[in-house]
């Protein structure tokens, strides 16, 4: 199973994830994403946007590698994977 993690703050909004070892079957970041919205309603939403593509003040890396997709979410996740998430966190 692929693991995902994420940004302390995101636990914010979605505290069912908080505490727990999210896995998800392998498959695409969009396959990925719509795993983890099943455990936590509202995840994909406030990931991506109206078109499918990444929200632009998120990130996010697979294992080392930042995401080359950002508009299809196409990048693979493996069994072994970690799918790591991320937002910028901006002020003025």
């Amino acid at each position: 199973m692929a693991v995902v993690e994420m940004t302390r703050h995101l636990y914010r909004f979605f505290p069912q994830l908080e505490n727990r070892r999210v896995t998800v079957s392998a498959g695409s970041v969009a396959e990925v994403v719509a795993a983890v919205n099943q455990i936590a309603p509202g995840f994909s939403d406030y990931l991506i946007d109206e078109q499918g593509a990444l929200r632009r003040h998120v990130h996010m890396a697979i294992n080392d590698k930042v995401i080359i997709d950002r508009k299809q979410l196409r990048d693979y996740v493996a069994e072994e994977d970690t799918l790591f998430v991320f937002q910028a966190l901006t002020g003025g």
